[in-house]
Parts: structure tokens; C-alpha cells; sequence
């Protein structure tokens, strides 16, 4: 076999930024060619962005596509590129396609064979599965069997049948979404599928934000010998490689890493590429509002992140003043915004027709509700996205305040259950060498604050017993009956999942949330707001 040199192009595009993410596509292309690649490749949809969704559905956006992928196309020279774009096939049929560029043209268009309709994939909403044979191409003298993400995965599959046609270099193409395990798996793939085909794997990754899924990179070439090549995750990168040669690889990041990095990307992505600079954050000195903060400070800087204290007549002192010490340690703007006049205007108002009824939620709702309309009063005036602070385990419960702490442009950490949240604020104070969330934060029991000495625990089981029963019901989509056999506590069982179902309706009205679990509530746990399956 001729050596190949291999440009791992790693890129952060943006959806329907076809100029945009053309040009960046030109601009790697030409480092590709400095570095003297034989092929530079690129990921899944790279024209378009991924996951597109329903704009494929508009026959000018296909259109569009492709005035660009020749465009690029035509600023090719010997060196070939393998680059993804959505292709309206002959018989009108759409296609998940990766076309073969190089002396000004596309010289081949392979077709994506097995469409993902699992977890966030709904692929076959708008393409057409490739049947028939997948052509190979010659680059460098070498034959090359191109595929399209999830051809990969299938064992007997796409991949097996082009190394029997004769393909001695194998590519996939690939817009992979993060969770925390996730390149672990894609490596143990890589590895079963070089040992089926018996050829090296070019793997190429996006990598950064989409809405609320992140992309993490980690491209990587896998050969016999395990994992010759990787890229960092997280980062866009582009790097020329020789196939037939060891050389560096990005080493695997703790649990604590990926999930931090994960976060940043995604905020940093969903603020900057709608168009915004500033954040605003509702910091109530706990522990949820402290890792929102820190995790915007990372993404965006201190100058761009905003906090706003908003006391009631229940905040208690180290509530104030554990807000401000996070502000000083992150060095963010921060102001406070007393709520009581507003609350006490609004129990003034109501009297009357609440006159006979003791307090309740409903009083205690108001402070939330005030809260959230405060945030967005200053949202509109100053053009900052509200970063809503719900953790996993309250938004599965349902223990949080529709119109109120769920209103906001992004939910940065909705997918991160409590417990984690704790060990994720501590792995960064470690990482800092300082107290960036103060330790305070970190021991006091949790507590909304909206009535006199609340904690969460008087509402819900211990955080421990509480995210166990969570990752098993939501995750692991596991039934009561389930629980109560693996030795959970009945009632508690049938209280927890009862809170979860009827709690369906708040989250379809949440903001979008950053994905970083395997399954997280909206594109992977879709389930009918209207339920009486217990």
C-alpha cells in the first residue's frame, strides 16, 4: 500500500451557515495541503452543519448545499477531500451523502446505507437509506472505502463489504454526539470493526454545540495495533497524519473533564452562535446557581457573565453573602435586586380573592415567578441570555417553579443530576487551587429559600436515595415493579416515579438543556404528557 497522508479535519460548524462553514472547510483544505495530505476529510453534513433537522425538508436548502459543496469543489487541486452535504439523489430522494472532491469537481458521491432512528437520531424523518453498492475510490494509489457515521457501527455492514470489494483504507464521517461514555465506545467500535475488516479506520468527529447537543471530536485512526492517532476533544483541530506511522494521541479525560468541557462548549456555543455576548445568572448562593456561573465564567469570560441576587423576606444572610463571595472569586458583575416590595405588592393584590385560604405553594411560587421576570426584564433592557440553574434531579421531580426558575434561553446543567453537580463543583475548585465556589456552598444544606428554614430534603429523600431511584427510572428506563424487586423502598418507589410522570408537562416548557448523559430528557426521553401507565 502507498503511503497516505491523512488530514483529520476536526471542525466546529455552524447549521445553515453554508457560507460560513464553507469557508472554513476552504481554509482547513489548504492546511491540509501545506501539511502535505493525500486526502483531507471532514465531518458528517460539514456543509450544512449536523443534525439539520427539518430545514432538509426545504428543497432550496438542498439546493443551497450543493452550490456551495461545488464552490469548494471547485478550489480543489490533486489532493482529494471527502466532505459531507445532503444530496438530492436523482429519483428526487434525499440522501445523508459524502462526496470525493479534488481537481476542481466531485469526482464521487457515496450515500449513507443505515439511517439511526435511536436516542436523539431521526435520520429516516428525511433521508433515503442507501441500498445498493458503495463505490470505492482510488486516492493516492490506494483503494478507499468511504462510509457515513453509523455505517460503522454495524457489524457485517457497510464497512465489511467495502474491504471485501477491496478497500485497504477505511473512512467514516462523523457528526457523534457526546455523553460521558461515549468515546470509549466509539473506540471499543473501531477496534471490533478493524478486527472484522481487517483494515485501518479513519474516524473523523465535529466537534461543538447544536442546540442542546454537544459534539466532542476525539477523530482518531485505528489500525491493528489499537489507536495510532487522536484528537483532542472538545477543540477543532486540523492534522495531517501518516497512516502507517504511531503518532500522537490525545489521552482519554477523566469523567469530571469531559462533562466540565462538555458544559463550556455547549454554553459558550448556544450564546455566541444566537447571537449573543452576555449572560445573566439568578445566583441564590446555592450550589446549582455557583456551577452556573462558573461553568459561564469559563465559557465567556467574566466581563460577559452577570449576576443578580434577589432576596425575599426568607433569604437568609450566608444565602447573601455566600453570592457574593462566588462573585468576588469569579471577579463577575453582580447586583442585588430586593423582590420583596414586588412580592408584597402581589400578596397585597391577591388578598382578596385569596381571603379564607391559608398560604401555600402558591405564595411561595410567586417569589420564583418574580425572580424569573426580573431576569428577563433585564435580558430585554441589556440583551444578556438568562442561564436557568435546574439540575437533573429537581427537573425529573418536577421541583422547580413553571414561569419562574425555568425561565431563561438555556439550562445549562438540566442533565446533571445533584450529586454530580457537588463533585463537579469541587473537581473545578480543585482544578483552580482555590475556592472559586466557596466551600460553604458546598456543606450547607440545599434549600429554595421560600418559606422559613426550607430544605429540599423536607420535600425530597436524600439526594443519594433520590438520583439512584432517578438513573433507574429515567436512564434505565425501569418500571416501579423493577425498582421495588431491586430492593427500593415501595412507597417511596411509587411516590418518586408519580412525581416524575405528572411532572412531564413542566419540562416539555422548559428551555433546551445541554445534553451530557445518555439519556436526557427531551430528544432521548420523549414520553406522553397525558400517562396513566404507572
Amino acid at each position: 500500500m502507498s503511503p497516505v497522508r491523512i488530514a483529520l479535519c476536526q471542525l466546529n460548524p455552524t447549521v445553515g451557515a453554508l457560507v460560513a462553514n464553507t469557508d472554513e472547510i476552504v481554509a482547513a483544505y489548504r492546511t491540509a495541503v501545506a501539511g502535505g495530505a493525500t486526502v483531507a476529510v471532514f465531518g458528517e453534513l460539514a456543509i450544512c452543519g449536523y443534525p439539520p433537522e427539518d430545514l432538509l425538508l426545504k428543497e432550496r436548502f438542498i439546493d443551497d448545499c450543493r452550490d456551495e459543496l461545488d464552490r469548494f469543489a471547485r478550489q480543489t487541486g490533486p489532493v482529494a477531500a471527502v466532505v459531507g452535504f445532503p444530496e438530492r439523489g436523482p429519483d428526487g430522494h434525499r440522501f445523508n451523502a459524502a462526496a470525493v472532491c479534488r481537481d476542481g469537481r466531485v469526482v464521487e458521491v457515496i450515500r449513507k446505507a443505515v439511517l439511526p432512528t435511536y436516542d436523539v437520531f431521526d435520520e429516516d424523518r428525511w433521508f433515503e437509506p442507501w441500498a445498493g453498492p458503495q463505490p470505492l475510490v482510488e486516492i493516492g494509489g490506494v483503494r478507499v472505502g468511504i462510509s457515513i457515521c453509523e455505517d460503522v457501527w454495524v457489524d457485517d455492514g457497510p464497512t465489511l463489504s467495502q474491504s471485501l470489494a477491496g478497500a485497504e483504507i477505511l473512512i467514516n464521517i462523523n457528526g457523534s454526539p457526546f455523553h460521558r461514555h461515549r468515546l470509549r465506545e466509539r473506540e471499543d467500535m473501531l477496534l471490533r470493526r478493524v478486527a472484522e475488516c481487517g483494515r485501518p479506520v479513519v474516524y473523523v468527529n465535529q466537534v461543538g454545540g447544536q442546540d442542546d447537543l454537544i459534539f466532542d471530536g476525539g477523530s482518531m485512526v485505528v489500525g491493528s495495533g489499537g489507536v495510532s492517532h487522536r484528537l483532542p476533544q472538545f477543540v477543532p483541530e486540523v492534522r495531517v497524519v501518516d497512516l502507517e506511522e504511531a503518532g500522537e494521541v490525545a489521552p482519554h479525560l477523566d469523567v469530571h473533564r469531559q462533562v466540565w468541557d462538555a458544559l463550556v462548549l455547549g454554553t459558550h456555543d448556544y450564546v455566541t452562535k444566537n447571537g449573543f455576548q452576555d449572560v445573566v445568572v439568578g445566583l441564590s448562593g446555592g450550589v446549582d446557581s455557583s456551577i452556573v456561573a462558573t461553568i459561564a465564567l469559563d465559557a465567556l469570560g467574566a466581563q460577559h457573565v452577570h449576576g443578580v441576587l434577589m432576596p425575599s423576606r426568607f433569604s437568609s444572610d450566608h444565602s447573601i453573602s455566600d453570592a457574593e463571595r462566588l462573585s468576588a472569586n469569579l471577579g463577575i458583575d453582580h447586583r442585588t435586586i430586593s423582590i420583596e416590595p414586588a412580592h408584597r405588592a402581589f400578596l397585597d393584590m391577591l388578598a382578596p380573592s385569596f381571603e379564607g385560604r391559608d398560604a401555600d405553594l402558591t405564595e411561595e411560587n410567586l417569589q420564583s415567578r418574580l425572580r424569573g421576570v426580573t431576569l428577563m426584564a433585564l435580558s430585554n433592557k441589556f440583551g444578556w441570555m438568562v442561564l436557568t440553574t435546574g439540575n437533573k434531579s429537581e427537573s425529573a421531580v418536577g421541583y422547580s417553579t413553571l414561569y419562574g426558575d425555568t425561565a431563561g434561553g438555556l439550562a445549562v446543567i438540566k442533565d446533571v443530576y445533584k450529586l454530580f453537580v457537588y463533585e463537579l463543583c469541587r473537581w473545578r475548585n480543585d482544578l483552580a487551587g482555590r475556592e472559586l465556589i466557596p466551600e460553604a456552598v458546598l456543606t450547607k444544606p440545599p434549600s429554595a429559600e421560600l418559606r422559613p428554614d426550607q430544605r429540599d430534603d423536607q420535600s425530597l429523600p436524600p439526594y443519594e436515595v433520590l438520583d439512584a431511584i432517578l438513573e433507574a427510572y429515567v436512564d434505565g428506563d425501569r418500571t416501579e415493579a423493577d425498582l421495588r424487586a431491586a430492593g427500593f423502598d415501595p412507597d417511596l418507589v411509587t411516590r418518586i416515579c408519580r412525581l416524575v410522570d405528572i411532572a412531564e408537562y413542566k419540562r416539555r416548557q422548559n428551555p433546551p438543556g445541554l445534553r451530557v448523559m445518555r439519556k436526557a430528557f427531551g430528544r432521548d426521553r420523549r414520553l406522553p404528557i397525558t400517562n396513566r401507565y404507572r
